[in-house]
Formats: structure tokens, C-alpha cells, sequence
């Protein structure tokens, strides 16, 4: 396990911390794949019966560490079982109901695994963002699918499209949150309700689990199966490059005169 995970258990409910505060949570390879772990952990002990996901510091993640691995743990790699697919793989099966404590800041990957947990609760000063399409790139995660499913088609589109911040306020009012609280109060507030589930029985969490799943998770590898190839396609096309440059040079990109295949 890596220290950029941190894993605790409350009772029966498991809590894996994001722990890379220097670097506002960004996902590279390791803690993809120390999350993975973490999960695949808690979903083999039979005394875990919920999983919270959280962050540490002022960032709930920021997405891809683009300063780090960049892209390249995005991309699928048939021979390398590391990095996002496997990790986002555990996710949408995950077994057992799974809550996210938004704490802050959520970036890329801190907005479209929202879609992926059972319930989520946010800080009421937290925020996320879908950058992708002002990298240069395209929509990841299954989110093609399960996005515009959580919050229509349209609060999707504008999430999507315009890469705004979308306040806390705004992600409870349109469901890809289930409940906004104060700051101080948002881990006591989630391990409530995940204790409340963990005292069921483990088995029937987890059948009930597989129902709810059954046809979603054929529908976000399906999605998947679309979104990997057209984000590779994109990863060093112009406008990726503009816009990496453009983050490397803390200016704003220009995307005009280029290509639009």
C-alpha cells in the first residue's frame, strides 16, 4: 500500500483517504492503484460492510496529475494492468455500497466517480469540474453514459461543455450529490449514514448491491469501450498539446485555426 492512500476502519465501515495533500490529491499510477487495492481489500473482509472514499487537505482530488504522469496513466495499456483502468474497473463493480465525502476541490476524476458511488455528501464550500474537454480531451469513467443518467441531459452537457465550476448548491440541486454539510461536520455526518448501512447484514448489502448494479455496469463498460479509444485519439492531438503547454506556461490556450478532427 502506498502513503498517498491512507486505509482506516470505523467499526465496519472502511475509510480510504486520498493523502497527497501537496499535490491536492492528483491521481498518478500509485495511487490508482492504491486505491484499487483498497478497495478490492475491503470488498474481500466480510466485517466491512461500507466504504467511505475521502480526501485530505483542502482538495477532495484534482483529477490527473498532469504536472506528474500527465496522460499517460489515462491511456489503456493491454500489457501494463495499472494505473485508471484497472482502478476505475474495481469501481463500477465495487460489491458493497460505497459513499464519497467530498471535501473539497474535485477535479476530473473528483466529479465522474460521483456517478459511480451509492450516496455522496459534499462540504457546502466544495466544488468540482470536468476539464476535459478544455484539455483537449474527452469525457472518461463510463460518464459518457452514467453522467447525463445522474443529472440529465443538459445539467451534463453544461458540466461537460463548458467546463465550469459547478458549486455545491448546484451539484445537490441537479442529484449528483445526495446531501450538502458543513464542513466541519461532513465526516461525522457521512460515517452516520454509513454506520446505518454497515449494521445490515454484509450479504444482503452486497446482493442488493449486485442488483442495482445489473445493467448499469454492462452500460459504463460499454460507455468505456467508446470513451478510451476517442480519448487516446485526443491525447498529443493540437488542441491537447495547446492546452498542456498552455498549463505548463500558466497562460490561457487558444484554441482557434486548429483542426476539428
Amino acid at each position: 500500500m502506498t502513503d498517498s492512500v491512507l486505509n482506516e476502519t470505523n467499526g465496519r465501515v472502511r475509510i480510504i483517504t486520498l493523502n497527497a495533500p501537496n499535490r491536492l490529491n492528483a491521481f498518478n499510477n500509485e495511487q490508482y492503484d492504491g486505491v484499487r487495492d483498497a478497495l478490492n481489500d475491503a470488498a474481500a473482509d466480510a466485517n466491512i460492510g461500507v466504504v467511505v472514499l475521502t480526501g485530505t487537505g483542502r482538495a477532495f482530488t484534482a483529477g490527473q496529475d498532469l504536472a506528474g504522469d500527465g496522460f499517460s496513466s489515462t491511456a489503456p495499456k493491454e500489457d501494463k494492468p495499472t494505473g485508471f483502468g484497472p482502478f476505475i474497473e474495481v469501481v463500477e463493480s465495487f460489491p458493497k455500497p460505497l459513499i464519497a465525502a467530498v471535501n473539497g476541490l474535485g477535479v476530473g476524476i473528483g466529479l465522474t466517480v460521483l456517478p459511480h458511488c451509492d450516496l455522496a455528501f459534499m462540504a457546502e464550500d466544495a466544488r468540482l469540474r470536468a476539464p476535459f474537454v478544455s484539455l483537449g480531451v474527452t469525457v472518461e469513467a463510463g460518464n459518457s453514459y452514467l453522467l447525463p443518467q445522474t443529472v440529465g441531459w443538459a445539467n451534463a452537457a453544461r458540466i461537460l461543455y463548458t467546463t465550469d465550476w459547478i458549486p455545491a448548491q448546484e451539484c445537490l440541486e441537479m442529484g449528483l450529490v445526495w446531501k450538502l454539510t458543513p464542513t466541519d461536520k461532513l465526516m461525522e455526518e457521512t460515517l452516520a449514514m454509513a454506520s446505518r448501512i454497515a449494521a445490515q447484514p454484509v450479504a444482503s448489502l452486497i446482493t442488493t448491491k449486485k442488483l442495482l448494479l445489473a445493467g448499469r455496469v454492462e452500460s459504463s463498460i460499454a460507455a468505456r469501450n467508446r470513451e478510451n479509444p476517442a480519448f487516446a485519439k485526443l491525447v498529443g492531438a493540437p488542441a491537447n498539446r495547446e492546452a498542456m503547454a498552455a498549463f505548463a506556461e500558466k497562460r490561457e490556450a487558444d484554441f482557434t485555426n486548429l483542426p476539428t478532427e
